[in-house]
């Protein structure tokens, strides 16, 4: 067991990281090695202390840099949940690895694209975030997936070999997915409905030739970069869909933090940078 995990590797999470090493604290970070996609697209940053005109890859490289001499290494294993154990916090990944902690600080930022109607209320009751945890769940049943990234498709492709119809719903270009048993849908849902577990995908108008606006479905899968923090941890308190935090980051979770633009505006760099020195320290005097 490490004394703390840290999720997210954008700025908040780097900062944690890099405070919990100067306090001699054991840690993991997830995340991706390419870090903020968020920061990989920003043409520049202008109000950044001390990097004046930066452009968002070269921050990036700066930090990965910076990384690489702390020998902090990211764990690019996509977090499925966290659980609150009696004592401290279990992490179970998208592969089914489990890990322990005392304490998490969560720096997952926030989802770009808006929850579904419907979504939260369905979660475990055939909305799943999670291709590999519960695909097998649906073996030779009908499901939707509503994709955000190519980087996720080879999920598609798992989730395909068991069920029997997959409806996908793409939010990219050049989609390489080519089964028989899956139909492409351009159009978003506006809706999941159902009795006690999903029934229906709706749409606003029908999405396509022989394809209805209230679509039977057994489960709807939504493969996203982020989870929302409510879903990831179970009991998290939020509003407006972000993290509830007091001034050293906790949130109503003992041991459990938050940092950056998961738990509000403004949606800065600075901001999430100091967010994360502030939940690591809050953490290590936990810990004591």
């Amino acid at each position: 067991m490490v004394d703390c995990i840290i999720i997210g590797s954008g700025v908040a999470g780097i900062s944690a990281a890099l405070t919990l090493q100067a306090n001699r604290k054991s840690f993991l970070i997830f995340g991706s090695a390419s870090l903020s996609e968020k920061i990989e697209k920003a043409e520049k940053i202008h109000n950044y202390p001390g990097l004046s005109d930066i452009s968002g890859k070269d921050f990036a490289t700066a930090l990965q840099t910076q990384l690489k001499t702390a020998e902090i290494e990211i764990k690019e294993e996509k977090v499925a949940g966290v659980y609150a154990l009696k004592e401290g916090f279990a992490l179970l990944t998208q592969g089914g690895e489990q890990y322990q902690s005392r304490t998490v600080i969560l720096a997952c930022g926030v989802e770009s694209i808006k929850q579904i109607e419907g979504e939260e209320r369905f979660v475990g009751r055939g909305v799943s975030y999670c291709a590999t945890c519960d695909g097998f769940l649906y073996k030779g049943k009908t499901i939707a997936v509503v994709c955000t990234t190519k980087r996720l498709e080879h999920e598609i492709g798992y989730l395909a070999d068991f069920a029997e119809k997959v409806y996908l719903i793409p939010m990219y270009k050049n989609v390489e997915i080519d089964r028989e048993n899956v139909t492409i849908i351009r159009k978003m849902p506006t809706k999941i409905e159902g009795n006690t577990r999903v029934e229906n995908l709706v749409f606003a108008a029908p999405p396509a030739d022989n394809i209805p606006k209230d679509l039977p479905v057994n489960g709807v899968f939504m493969l996203r970069e982020s989870v929302s923090p409510a879903v990831l941890v179970g009991g998290l308190e939020t509003e407006n869909g972000h993290v509830i935090v007091k001034r050293d980051m906790s949130t109503n979770l003992v041991g459990c933090y938050a940092a950056g633009d998961c738990t509000g505006r403004p949606y800065q760099y600075a901001k999430a940078v100091g967010e994360g020195n502030i939940a690591a320290h809050a953490v290590s005097e936990f810990l004591k």
